[in-house]
């Protein structure tokens, strides 16, 4: 995270607060995930080295910069909101992060024609677990995504087993905006 500069990420009204840990506005009625907040995810999915990585909410491209560092060979991350798609490509170009693919389309249907993916990351509350979503995690890996309504949110990391099976571990209370659709 000590590699991805999180100013760039962000409005310039919030730039002089990138570095407090708590999650900053970048419009639209989004948000940049407090950076303990997207430590704890990125941890969560580890190891990534050559992994590819699915994000749905790319919102300003801060958490798919913070992938790339953290060794995903590529990450595809979707936003709904075409101003911050493109916000996202934007930022992550300034930031000189390469090989992250920002796509304008519902989270929700996630990307088919790239998967399977060794992780898929939800940056947004979603009531459930979207099934299309858990069809593209490659056997051995993850989900992860916070889930619940606007009070109470836990984030879940579902790991795919070897035989099929998911395997759910709950990793805490959390708080994000919700997943749009």
């Amino acid at each position: 995270m000590r590699r991805v500069p999180r100013e760039l990420f962000l409005p310039a009204r919030e730039q002089p607060l990138a570095y407090q840990n708590r999650p900053l506005a970048i419009g639209w009625g989004q948000t940049c995930s407090q950076p303990e907040m997207v430590g704890v995810m990125v941890a969560a999915l580890l190891p990534l080295s050559g992994a590819r990585v699915l994000e749905v909410g790319a919102g300003s491209g801060y958490m798919a910069a913070v992938l790339r560092a953290a060794g995903a060979s590529e990450v595809v991350t979707l936003e709904l909101i075409p101003e911050l798609a493109a916000t996202a490509r934007h930022n992550l170009s300034r930031a000189g992060v390469g090989k992250v693919e920002v796509r304008c389309q519902d989270g929700r249907r996630g990307a088919p024609d790239r998967a399977p993916f060794q992780a898929v990351v939800i940056s947004a509350a979603a009531g459930t677990v979207p099934e299309a979503l858990l069809a593209q995690v490659a056997q051995g890996g993850a989900f992860l995504a916070p889930l619940g309504g606007p009070e109470e949110q836990e984030l879940v990391r579902l790991r795919l087993g070897g035989g099929g099976e998911w395997h759910r571990e709950a990793l805490g209370p959390c708080r994000f905006v919700p997943l749009l659709d």
